[in-house]
């Protein structure tokens, strides 16, 4: 990792995550706030690849813009029945805005109390065929079980937006 990455392309990737974060929120249209969602994630992408994370980085691109973002428009799709549908009301109730309040406080007092420890790096990097073996003997479950988590919410979406059978 870098030293010092560049200010200006840094504030420009955070303002485009908060920027698609926020409208993803307050977008009324839910194609909308999906495609402000995969624009968040890639805007993720570049500042993994700001940071030198290129591995991070094509991870974040293919998993969650390419993967994760294609299969919430499916579901979207899949379950409007009418273009009405997809049209959502804005919750502005006190009581939302308020839990809203109660987890930025949260969030401002556990970044501010965070103190990382200083990284120690290894003697000699790992190799691939270490990072392989790591990867399918630790972590294999949480993948096989987040696969498991999509298909199921497809074939939900799927089962949602067939046809009333009373009609």
């Amino acid at each position: 990792m870098p030293s010092a990455i560049p200010a200006l392309p840094f504030y420009l990737l955070v303002t485009a995550i908060i920027g698609g974060a926020l409208m993803t929120i307050f977008s009324r249209n839910v194609v909308h706030a999906a495609f402000w969602l995969l624009e968040a994630m890639v805007a993720v992408s570049g500042l993994f690849l700001l940071l030198s994370a290129e591995f991070l980085a094509l991870v974040q691109l293919l998993v969650y813009a390419g993967a994760v973002a294609v299969l919430t428009l499916f579901v979207i799709m899949l379950t409007l029945r009418r273009r009405e549908d997809a049209i959502r009301p804005l919750d502005t109730s006190v009581a939302a805005a308020g839990l809203a309040a109660v987890f930025g406080i949260v969030t401002a007092i556990a970044v501010g109390g965070f103190s990382p420890l200083p990284a120690r790096m290894p003697a000699a990097a790992p190799g691939i065929a270490q990072f392989g073996g790591e990867l399918f003997t630790r972590w294999a479950l949480p993948f096989e079980v987040a696969s498991v988590v999509l298909l199921i919410a497809l074939v939900g979406a799927v089962w949602w937006s067939g046809e009333d059978e009373d009609q």
